[in-house]
Protein backbone atom coordinates (compact mmCIF):
# COMPACT_ATOMS: atom_id res chain seq x y z
CA UNK A 1 0.00 0.00 0.00
CA UNK A 2 0.90 3.34 -0.78
CA UNK A 3 0.20 5.70 1.79
CA UNK A 4 -0.27 9.63 2.35
CA UNK A 5 0.83 10.19 5.87
CA UNK A 6 1.77 13.00 8.02
CA UNK A 7 3.85 12.26 11.32
CA UNK A 8 4.16 14.51 14.31
CA UNK A 9 7.47 14.58 16.99
CA UNK A 10 10.68 13.85 14.59
CA UNK A 11 12.89 12.99 17.58
CA UNK A 12 14.62 10.95 18.35
CA UNK A 13 12.93 7.71 17.71
CA UNK A 14 10.43 10.10 15.16
CA UNK A 15 12.81 10.94 12.78
CA UNK A 16 13.99 7.45 11.75
CA UNK A 17 10.74 5.86 11.86
CA UNK A 18 8.97 8.61 9.32
CA UNK A 19 12.40 8.42 7.42
CA UNK A 20 11.85 4.95 6.71
CA UNK A 21 8.60 5.56 5.73
CA UNK A 22 9.60 7.92 3.43
CA UNK A 23 12.34 5.73 1.97
CA UNK A 24 9.89 2.56 1.21
CA UNK A 25 7.93 5.53 -0.86
CA UNK A 26 5.47 6.60 0.87
CA UNK A 27 4.50 10.32 1.52
CA UNK A 28 5.62 11.71 4.33
CA UNK A 29 5.20 15.30 5.81
CA UNK A 30 5.97 16.37 9.29
CA UNK A 31 5.52 18.48 12.07
CA UNK A 32 7.88 19.26 15.28
CA UNK A 33 7.97 22.09 17.60
CA UNK A 34 11.37 22.19 17.28
CA UNK A 35 13.10 23.99 14.49
CA UNK A 36 16.04 22.11 14.74
CA UNK A 37 14.64 18.97 13.99
CA UNK A 38 12.95 20.21 11.38
CA UNK A 39 15.71 20.70 9.88
CA UNK A 40 17.29 17.27 10.35
CA UNK A 41 14.06 15.90 8.89
CA UNK A 42 14.49 18.10 5.75
CA UNK A 43 17.98 16.84 4.82
CA UNK A 44 16.37 13.47 4.83
CA UNK A 45 14.35 14.31 2.31
CA UNK A 46 11.12 14.80 4.66
CA UNK A 47 8.60 17.76 3.90
CA UNK A 48 8.08 20.02 6.13
CA UNK A 49 4.16 20.12 6.98
CA UNK A 50 1.21 22.79 5.20
CA UNK A 51 -1.32 24.32 6.95
CA UNK A 52 -4.18 21.53 6.15
CA UNK A 53 -1.50 18.34 6.72
CA UNK A 54 -4.25 16.89 8.73
CA UNK A 55 -6.76 17.49 7.01
CA UNK A 56 -5.44 16.15 3.96
CA UNK A 57 -3.40 12.68 5.65
CA UNK A 58 -4.83 9.66 5.26
CA UNK A 59 -2.97 8.32 7.87
CA UNK A 60 -1.39 10.84 10.86
CA UNK A 61 1.26 9.14 13.14
CA UNK A 62 3.11 10.44 15.99
CA UNK A 63 5.72 10.21 18.72
CA UNK A 64 5.62 12.38 21.62
CA UNK A 65 7.32 12.79 24.86
CA UNK A 66 4.22 12.62 27.52
CA UNK A 67 0.43 12.67 28.21
CA UNK A 68 0.06 16.24 27.89
CA UNK A 69 1.43 16.22 24.17
CA UNK A 70 -1.13 13.08 23.32
CA UNK A 71 -4.23 15.01 24.86
CA UNK A 72 -3.02 18.09 22.62
CA UNK A 73 -2.00 15.97 19.39
CA UNK A 74 -5.38 13.37 19.80
CA UNK A 75 -8.13 15.92 20.03
CA UNK A 76 -6.55 18.21 17.14
CA UNK A 77 -6.36 14.45 14.96
CA UNK A 78 -10.09 14.00 16.09
CA UNK A 79 -11.27 17.48 15.09
CA UNK A 80 -9.07 17.42 11.83
CA UNK A 81 -8.98 14.81 10.34
CA UNK A 82 -11.14 13.14 7.62
CA UNK A 83 -13.75 10.45 8.51
CA UNK A 84 -12.45 7.31 8.31
CA UNK A 85 -9.03 8.40 8.53
CA UNK A 86 -6.42 6.85 10.85
CA UNK A 87 -4.44 8.02 13.95
CA UNK A 88 -1.18 6.04 14.75
CA UNK A 89 0.69 6.71 18.22
CA UNK A 90 3.80 5.12 19.04
CA UNK A 91 4.32 7.30 22.41
CA UNK A 92 5.04 5.99 25.53
CA UNK A 93 1.86 7.18 27.82
CA UNK A 94 -0.44 6.33 30.15
CA UNK A 95 -3.70 4.30 29.15
CA UNK A 96 -5.90 7.08 30.68
CA UNK A 97 -4.83 9.37 28.04
CA UNK A 98 -4.93 6.78 25.51
CA UNK A 99 -8.18 6.03 26.30
CA UNK A 100 -9.36 9.84 26.40
CA UNK A 101 -7.89 10.28 22.60
CA UNK A 102 -9.54 6.43 21.67
CA UNK A 103 -12.99 8.20 22.67
CA UNK A 104 -12.37 11.29 21.11
CA UNK A 105 -11.34 9.58 17.74
CA UNK A 106 -14.22 7.23 18.14
CA UNK A 107 -16.64 10.26 18.39
CA UNK A 108 -15.52 11.52 15.05
CA UNK A 109 -15.31 8.91 12.91
CA UNK A 110 -11.27 8.41 13.03
CA UNK A 111 -9.78 5.04 13.91
CA UNK A 112 -7.05 4.94 16.50
CA UNK A 113 -4.20 2.38 16.50
CA UNK A 114 -1.50 2.41 19.85
CA UNK A 115 1.68 1.02 18.38
CA UNK A 116 4.43 1.27 20.97
CA UNK A 117 8.15 0.55 20.03
CA UNK A 118 10.55 -1.23 22.24
CA UNK A 119 13.99 -0.12 21.44
CA UNK A 120 16.37 2.99 21.67
CA UNK A 121 17.34 5.63 19.10
CA UNK A 122 19.65 3.75 17.66
CA UNK A 123 17.42 -0.02 16.67
CA UNK A 124 14.67 2.90 15.51
CA UNK A 125 17.74 4.11 12.40
CA UNK A 126 18.59 0.31 11.74
CA UNK A 127 14.89 -0.27 11.74
CA UNK A 128 15.16 -2.96 14.44
CA UNK A 129 12.28 -1.99 16.70
CA UNK A 130 9.63 -3.72 18.23
CA UNK A 131 6.09 -2.97 17.58
CA UNK A 132 3.32 -3.79 19.78
CA UNK A 133 -0.20 -2.62 18.66
CA UNK A 134 -3.39 -2.46 19.78
CA UNK A 135 -6.88 -1.00 19.01
CA UNK A 136 -8.79 -2.03 16.00
CA UNK A 137 -6.89 -5.84 14.43
CA UNK A 138 -8.73 -4.95 10.21
CA UNK A 139 -6.65 -1.73 10.62
CA UNK A 140 -3.47 -3.09 12.50
CA UNK A 141 -3.61 -5.76 9.40
CA UNK A 142 -4.00 -2.76 6.70
CA UNK A 143 -1.58 -0.92 8.01
CA UNK A 144 1.38 -3.89 8.58
CA UNK A 145 3.22 -2.55 5.71
CA UNK A 146 3.92 0.55 7.11
CA UNK A 147 4.77 -0.99 10.47
CA UNK A 148 6.89 -3.76 8.97
CA UNK A 149 9.33 0.04 8.12
CA UNK A 150 10.25 0.14 11.85
CA UNK A 151 11.15 -3.43 12.42
CA UNK A 152 11.04 -7.52 12.20
CA UNK A 153 9.20 -7.81 15.08
CA UNK A 154 4.68 -7.33 15.58
CA UNK A 155 2.64 -8.20 18.02
CA UNK A 156 -1.31 -7.72 18.15
CA UNK A 157 -2.30 -7.41 21.99
CA UNK A 158 -5.90 -6.41 21.60
CA UNK A 159 -8.68 -3.67 20.77
CA UNK A 160 -7.76 -1.18 23.65
CA UNK A 161 -5.09 0.01 25.63
CA UNK A 162 -3.36 -3.44 25.87
CA UNK A 163 0.19 -2.04 23.86
CA UNK A 164 0.32 1.02 26.35
CA UNK A 165 0.56 -1.30 29.33
CA UNK A 166 3.12 -3.78 27.38
CA UNK A 167 5.54 -0.87 27.07
CA UNK A 168 5.48 -0.55 30.65
CA UNK A 169 6.07 -3.92 31.55
CA UNK A 170 9.17 -3.87 29.45
CA UNK A 171 9.99 -0.05 30.43
CA UNK A 172 9.51 -1.83 34.07
CA UNK A 173 12.00 -5.15 33.16
CA UNK A 174 14.21 -2.39 31.09
CA UNK A 175 14.54 0.23 34.49
CA UNK A 176 15.11 -3.09 37.11
CA UNK A 177 17.96 -4.28 34.70
CA UNK A 178 19.86 -0.95 35.54
CA UNK A 179 19.12 -0.88 38.76
CA UNK A 180 20.58 -4.68 38.97
CA UNK A 181 23.71 -3.60 36.90
CA UNK A 182 23.98 -0.74 39.86
CA UNK A 183 24.16 -2.83 42.88
CA UNK A 184 26.35 -5.92 40.82
CA UNK A 185 28.85 -3.35 39.31
CA UNK A 186 29.13 -1.58 42.59
CA UNK A 187 29.56 -4.66 44.86
CA UNK A 188 32.52 -5.84 42.23
CA UNK A 189 34.67 -2.62 41.87
CA UNK A 190 34.38 -1.61 45.63
CA UNK A 191 35.42 -5.52 46.33
CA UNK A 192 38.57 -5.08 43.78
CA UNK A 193 37.12 -6.70 40.18
CA UNK A 194 38.91 -4.86 37.23
CA UNK A 195 35.39 -2.73 35.73
CA UNK A 196 35.83 -4.19 32.29
CA UNK A 197 36.63 -7.30 33.57
CA UNK A 198 33.28 -7.74 35.25
CA UNK A 199 31.55 -6.44 32.14
CA UNK A 200 33.65 -9.04 29.66
CA UNK A 201 31.98 -11.92 32.31
CA UNK A 202 28.98 -10.66 32.30
CA UNK A 203 28.73 -10.51 28.47
CA UNK A 204 29.58 -14.60 28.55
CA UNK A 205 27.46 -15.56 31.45
CA UNK A 206 23.62 -16.15 32.16
CA UNK A 207 22.81 -12.98 32.96
CA UNK A 208 23.87 -11.81 29.25
CA UNK A 209 20.39 -10.47 27.88
CA UNK A 210 20.63 -8.51 24.73
CA UNK A 211 20.06 -4.80 26.40
CA UNK A 212 23.44 -6.15 29.05
CA UNK A 213 25.12 -6.58 25.89
CA UNK A 214 24.44 -3.61 24.12
CA UNK A 215 24.69 -1.45 27.42
CA UNK A 216 28.07 -3.00 27.86
CA UNK A 217 29.42 -1.79 24.79
CA UNK A 218 29.38 1.78 26.10
CA UNK A 219 29.22 1.56 29.92
CA UNK A 220 32.55 -0.98 29.93
CA UNK A 221 34.06 2.80 28.94
CA UNK A 222 32.40 4.88 31.44
CA UNK A 223 30.19 6.50 28.77
CA UNK A 224 26.66 7.86 30.22
CA UNK A 225 25.82 9.36 26.32
CA UNK A 226 22.25 9.06 26.44
CA UNK A 227 19.83 6.83 24.54
CA UNK A 228 17.08 7.67 26.86
CA UNK A 229 18.04 9.83 29.74
CA UNK A 230 17.58 9.59 33.33
CA UNK A 231 14.67 12.37 33.49
CA UNK A 232 12.93 9.78 30.65
CA UNK A 233 12.94 7.25 32.76
CA UNK A 234 11.99 8.21 35.69
CA UNK A 235 8.73 9.81 33.58
CA UNK A 236 7.86 6.62 32.90
CA UNK A 237 8.73 5.17 36.01
CA UNK A 238 5.95 7.52 37.34
CA UNK A 239 3.69 5.86 34.76
CA UNK A 240 3.98 2.30 36.04
CA UNK A 241 3.99 3.13 39.48
CA UNK A 242 0.42 4.62 38.86
CA UNK A 243 -0.51 1.93 36.75
CA UNK A 244 0.79 -0.17 39.31
CA UNK A 245 -1.39 1.46 41.96
CA UNK A 246 -4.26 1.44 39.80
CA UNK A 247 -4.26 -2.49 39.14
CA UNK A 248 -3.48 -3.26 43.06
CA UNK A 249 -0.39 -4.82 42.22
CA UNK A 250 2.72 -4.07 44.57
CA UNK A 251 5.83 -3.39 42.94
CA UNK A 252 8.27 -2.46 45.55
CA UNK A 253 11.66 -3.30 43.53
CA UNK A 254 10.41 -0.85 40.60
CA UNK A 255 9.80 1.61 43.63
CA UNK A 256 13.07 1.56 45.03
CA UNK A 257 14.80 1.86 41.64
CA UNK A 258 12.42 4.84 41.42
CA UNK A 259 14.31 6.63 44.14
CA UNK A 260 17.67 5.78 43.08
CA UNK A 261 16.92 7.56 39.72
CA UNK A 262 16.00 10.60 41.62
CA UNK A 263 19.34 10.13 43.04
CA UNK A 264 20.99 9.82 39.42
CA UNK A 265 18.90 13.28 38.90
CA UNK A 266 19.29 15.32 41.56
CA UNK A 267 23.34 14.29 42.08
CA UNK A 268 23.34 15.99 39.12
CA UNK A 269 23.22 13.18 36.14
CA UNK A 270 19.46 13.99 34.84
CA UNK A 271 20.45 14.23 31.24
CA UNK A 272 22.88 11.17 30.97
CA UNK A 273 22.16 7.55 30.21
CA UNK A 274 19.06 6.31 32.50
CA UNK A 275 22.47 3.80 33.25
CA UNK A 276 23.49 6.64 35.58
CA UNK A 277 21.54 4.87 38.70
CA UNK A 278 24.99 3.02 38.55
CA UNK A 279 26.97 6.16 39.68
CA UNK A 280 24.33 7.26 42.31
CA UNK A 281 24.82 3.66 43.54
CA UNK A 282 28.43 3.82 43.37
CA UNK A 283 28.37 7.44 45.46
CA UNK A 284 26.24 5.64 47.89
CA UNK A 285 28.96 3.08 48.27
CA UNK A 286 31.64 5.78 48.30
CA UNK A 287 33.25 5.10 44.94
CA UNK A 288 32.51 8.15 43.41
CA UNK A 289 32.83 11.46 44.52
Amino acid sequence: MSASIHFIGVGKMGLPMASHLHAAGHAVTVSDPDAGRLELAAARGLKPASPDALASASVVMSSLPHDGALRSVGAAVAATLPRGGVYVDTSTVSQAASAEVAQACAAAGVDYLRTTVSGNNHMAEAAQLTVMASGPQAVHERLLPLLRCWGPNHFYLGTGEQARLMKLVVNLLIAQTSAMLAEGLTLGQKGGLAWQDMWAVLGASAVASPILKAKAVQLSKNDYTPTFTVTQMNKDLDLILAEAAACEVPVPQTAMTRQLMAAAQAQGDAGDDYAAIIKAVQRSAGLVP
